[in-house]
């Protein structure tokens, strides 16, 4: 098979947010695992990507004609405080591909070594870190959330030093694109430094074209790309808090324009149900909590609108209102998705009665600390009288839940009973630091049907045991 076509349409259409690089070469490379499903989405030949062409490829150290690997540029909000630049130090846009269903897609690579954005960091990543973006990333694809998707690991041959010395590795990422509210945030300040907005209608239209076509048919396309964007991210949001999704770094420069998850570094799946569960080992104000995500969103969505309101109208005072309004209505989209996705978890029909039972059942929840993902397996469970719900709280509330003539197979079809448990994730990237990767290709294989219970993986379907407490999660850099 030839080298695959990609093109360089970001490379090429913006040189002033880009910096062109050469990935390190990789002194052993070992492919550890291939999503062979999206190679094939993706139009590359699975056995071709296992071959010497294919390792080039997913390493960066061959790179087809007519492809132009950057290093793109962005700033962003860190956990609340302003860097004005940051950039891929340690990631490379190969270029774009063309998909089976026509839609195009980034091929990205994290760990291809440093970059002139490194700020003193190595670019390298280890295998644990790799592993892991792959095993959730495909893991929240498969819940069916909009998602970054994994295509590979490779293995380098190279020790890279962390807490010690630990095998490296490079990610091969894909996605709708890069474009985060940081690259929006680094074009506005350059656009308030010289009273040019040329760049920023330029990325703009780029992102509307790319990921919002219906924005151009707007009497304004950039504030219909705001509300565009906002409305992705409520849904996004929405769709994390319902599985009990914990991010972890909320950034503004992880924030997509596409409404896509990116960033799998401090992530964790909420065991015990409780809004003020943080996993980030840096995260220590809580500012990132579960609770805390909507709310993190809107204002990420505030400091876009902050770079886009030249665009939105001349007067300052008219463009600030409109901007205000679509953020004031960010928190009732947001509730309604996610209302909309708790009525069908408890498998009920909207009604005063059936937010009523919702709230009174996650208070219960918190208080006791019950387990948020198998609570509702048990609970369609209790449904049609198969077992009871854990422990001897929910005795008056199960007879209102009931009153109200829930679906539960419906409920089945919606709740996972599988997804990727801190302590399998940890028992699985253990091992493979060590060589083996049969756990890993196991729970890969589980996490695929979330929602089907299989007999034998009842052990894939239980919480972390006691003695797992207290975990936390790095950025693995």
């Amino acid at each position: 098979m030839p080298l695959p076509d990609l093109t360089a349409d970001f490379a090429r259409d913006f040189p002033e947010l880009s910096v062109r690089w050469q990935a390190e070469t990789p002194p052993q490379p070992q492919l550890l695992v291939l999503n062979e499903a999206l190679a094939s989405d993706l139009g590359l030949d699975p056995q071709w990507l296992r071959g010497p062409d294919g390792l080039g490829l997913l390493t960066g150290t061959t790179v087809p004609d007519g492809a132009t690997p950057v290093a793109q540029a962005y700033a962003g909000h860190q956990f609340g405080n302003y860097v004005p630049l940051l950039g891929d130090g340690r990631a490379l846009l190969l270029g774009e591909l063309t998909d089976r269903n026509g839609h195009q897609r980034d091929l990205t690579l994290k760990g291809s070594g440093r970059t002139s954005f490194a700020r003193g960091g190595d670019g390298l990543a280890v295998v644990g870190p790799m592993l892991r973006e792959y095993l959730i990333s495909e893991a929240m694809h498969a819940l069916g959330i909009p998602t970054t998707r994994s295509l590979a690991v490779v293995a380098t041959g190279r020790q890279v030093q962390r807490e010690g010395l630990l095998p490296g590795a490079v990610l091969a990422r894909v996605a709708a694109s890069h474009l985060r509210v940081g690259t929006f945030q680094l074009v506005a300040q350059q656009a308030r430094a010289t009273g040019d907005l040329t760049l920023l209608r330029r990325l703009a239209d780029h992102a509307i074209a790319r990921h919002h076509p219906a924005a151009a048919q707007a009497e304004n396309p950039y504030i219909a790309l705001f509300a565009a964007v906002a409305e992705a991210q409520a849904s996004l949001v929405a769709q994390w808090m319902l599985v009990g999704f914990v991010h972890g770094v909320m950034n503004t420069d992880n924030t997509t324009i596409s409404g896509e998850t990116i960033d799998y570094g401090p992530c964790a799946f909420m065991e015990a149900y409780d809004p003020a569960t943080v996993f980030s080992s840096i995260d220590h104000a809580g500012r990132y909590a579960y609770g805390n995500q909507p709310l993190v969103m809107q204002w990420n969505l505030a400091r876009f609108a902050e770079t886009l309101l030249p665009l939105f109208d001349d007067d300052e005072d008219q463009a600030l209102n409109v901007a205000v309004e679509i953020l004031e209505g960010f928190m009732p989209r947001y509730h309604g998705f996610w209302s909309a996705g708790m009525l069908a978890k408890f498998g009920l029909s909207k009604s005063m009665e059936a937010a009523g039972v919702i709230d009174q059942a996650l208070a219960l929840m918190s208080e006791h600390a019950v387990d948020y993902t198998s609570f509702f397996r048990a609970l369609s469970a209790a449904g049609r009288g198969e077992e009871s719900l854990p422990g001897n709280v929910f005795g008056d509330w199960l007879t209102r839940w009931r009153a109200l003539g829930p679906n539960v197979e419906a409920m089945d079809r919606v709740n996972p009973i599988y997804i990727p448990r801190n302590h399998l994730v940890e028992q699985a990237l253990t091992v493979a630091m060590r060589g083996d990767l049969a756990p890993v290709q196991q729970l890969l294989e589980v996490l695929a049907e979330p929602c089907r219970e299989r007999d034998g993986l009842q052990d894939y379907a239980a919480p972390a045991p006691p003695e797992f407490g207290g975990y936390r999660t790095f950025c693995g850099t």
